[in-house]
């Protein structure tokens, strides 16, 4: 079996039957004394281009993805660590722009690695405090989902950088939210939260396993950003797919008890109920639409 074969999801699964890898269940790792830790990868060629992208924003994405994860669990970030791989020929002013967008957020980076490579890439460690971690397995029936913001804007910013279409959403997917103020408040009344970072279709699956129930998610309650159904008009593409199967949004969707849904201010998009999986609802009727998955589309 490959890997495009158990995508991300299965491979997952794989390592824990092992037990080559615990508590890998939540957007981050929940140690002792309410210490947070995450880390995530942006590489040249699959998460950025450098033609799309500066070297300051560049860093603020990498920041930023990482953060994501730390609200997701409530957190208050405290230090980032980061490791640079790049190819030597690179211009001094341009690795310190990077780190300069890297700051940008306000969280010291007190540490690191640097090597050298063909292509770039950059490793972030974001390391934070929370005193209560939702995580992705405490939903169950009865529960409403939420989410913190409008879908779609980085994948139309994708497709239009892509498509050569002038769009003010392609600053969207350079630089994406981040959602600490909110996950910070959610985190106390949430029983599951996650950051959509691969669709809503594949991040909401992580709930419905991790929780035993499944999830109903309502397309036409989802709040799409403003442009995207432009640009998915003009680009040729289906706007349900940019607003749930490309990713990279960042916002956070949390199911949480439906009498605390009314006093947090976010949109309900569906609810808990009993069984398995998740099912994605327009005007009543199913949609099939996938999320990311690294590498199956790696594969094609």
């Amino acid at each position: 079996m490959r890997l495009s074969d158990a995508g991300e999801l299965g491979l997952l699964h794989e390592l824990e039957r092992r037990g080559l890898a615990t508590r890998i269940a939540n957007d981050a790792a929940e140690l002792r004394d309410g210490l947070v830790v995450t880390q995530d990868a942006l590489v040249e060629g699959v998460h950025f281009r450098l033609d799309w992208t500066s070297w300051g924003d560049l860093g603020y994405k990498a920041a930023a993805v990482n953060l994501s994860d730390l609200a997701a669990s409530g957190a208050e970030p405290e230090a980032l660590l980061v490791t640079l791989a790049a190819p030597p020929q690179l211009l001094l002013a341009s690795v310190i722009e990077l780190y300069e967008g890297l700051a940008e957020p306000g969280v010291p980076i007190v540490g690191g690695d640097t090597t050298s490579a063909e292509r770039v890439s950059i490793v972030v460690t974001a390391l934070g405090r929370s005193d209560r971690v939702p995580g992705r397995g405490g939903a169950g029936s009865g529960d409403v989902l939420v989410v913190t913001g409008p879908l779609g804007a980085s994948a139309a910013g994708f497709v239009a950088l892509r498509d050569g279409i002038d769009s003010p959403l392609a600053s969207q997917h350079r630089r994406p939210p981040i959602r600490l103020v909110e996950g910070a408040s959610l985190a106390r009344v949430a029983h599951a939260m996650l950051d959509v970072s691969d669709g809503l279709a594949t991040d909401a699956m992580h709930i419905a396993r991790r929780s035993g129930c499944r999830l109903e998610l309502e397309l036409e309650r989802l709040p799409i950003a403003s442009g995207v159904a432009e640009v998915a008009e003009r680009a040729g593409e289906d706007v349900w797919r940019l607003a749930c199967g490309f990713g990279e949004d960042y916002e956070l969707l949390a199911a949480l008890p439906a009498e605390a849904a009314g006093s947090t201010g976010f949109p309900v998009v569906g609810r808990c109920v009993e069984g398995a999986g998740v099912e994605l609802l327009l005007a009543g009727e199913p949609r099939q639409l996938a999320g990311w998955n690294h590498f199956l589309q790696a594969a094609e």
